[in-house]
């Protein structure tokens, strides 16, 4: 995917006066919530809520997170996302099945989706490979609900195991990179930049988050550094001058591997210039 998705930012979809307040955010992509964010009474009129924000605003384009699966609005949440030409993907949380995606896909459109169980971890490999999947998102703090673990150094070993099986998948399978999960303590611009720079590490393209303050850090976070890009610019002046394939640059072989590696630094870094 062309767009970055450093930060996928929610809002939920009984408080429509937020709608635009996220567009203004700076959130790569704002994401409004069908789900966990709207009590059961208000989950009609945040459908109505989300049609009349697309009539209003056929510009902006949105990412809906639905109902799962076994949710009664499961079905009328697929039937409204499928009349609005301006949402451009759907997250599906507690995603387990390729049932359960080819269903949703009958919207058609894209699909993101969570995954926080055990029954989804072990269906990876599955999910990954259905049709209409553009990227697949880590539901962290469900999942370590579901896997009964403690908060600490011990719940993310095991999450990280997550981590890795879902970012393996996902290249395998030409899909974007995927994103991390939220990050719950709104007030921890440290931890958060802390979090954000390690999901960054493993190879996530960016992070779910619950507040437009935790915007800026993340994208903070995947930034090259002005040390990254001047290594990167000055392998790339010199692979211009280079007569072969391979050459020294202070001490360091510099091949295709390389060469890759800075070019995507400048491309990252002119991406998050836009």
């Amino acid at each position: 995917m062309s767009q970055n998705a450093r930060s996928a930012l929610f809002v939920p979809g009984d408080r429509p006066e937020r709608f635009v307040k996220a567009l203004a955010s700076g959130a790569d992509y704002i994401i409004i919530d069908l789900e966990d964010a709207v009590d059961e009474q208000f989950k009609s009129q945040a459908r109505q809520n989300i049609l009349e924000f697309s009539q209003a605003h056929p510009q902006a384009n949105i990412l809906v997170r639905i109902n799962a699966a076994d949710h009664p609005q499961h079905d009328p949440d697929i039937a409204m996302c499928k009349t609005c030409t301006n949402i451009v993907g759907i997250l599906l949380p507690k995603a387990e099945t390729t049932e359960q995606l080819a269903h949703t896909a009958q919207a058609g459109k894209a699909i993101w989706p969570i995954v926080e169980s055990a029954r989804g971890l072990t269906a990876i490999a599955n999910l990954a490979q259905a049709a209409n999947i553009a990227r697949m998102c880590l539901g962290t703090v469900d999942l370590a609900l579901d896997l009964n673990l403690e908060d600490g150094s011990a719940a993310e070993t095991i999450l990280d195991q997550a981590r890795y099986t879902m970012l393996l998948h996902s290249r395998a399978n030409s899909l974007g990179a995927p994103l991390d999960g939220v990050f719950v303590a709104l007030d921890d611009h440290e931890g958060l930049a802390c979090a954000a720079q390690r999901s960054k590490a493993m190879g996530f393209a960016g992070m779910l988050c619950l507040h437009p303050k935790q915007v800026p850090v993340i994208h903070k976070a995947w930034e090259p550094t002005a040390d990254a890009l001047a290594w990167a610019r000055k392998v790339l002046v010199a692979a211009e001058s280079s007569e072969n394939g391979a050459f020294r640059l202070d001490g360091q072989m510099i091949d295709a591997p390389i060469l890759a590696r800075a070019r995507k630094l400048i491309s990252l870094a002119e991406h998050s210039a836009s």
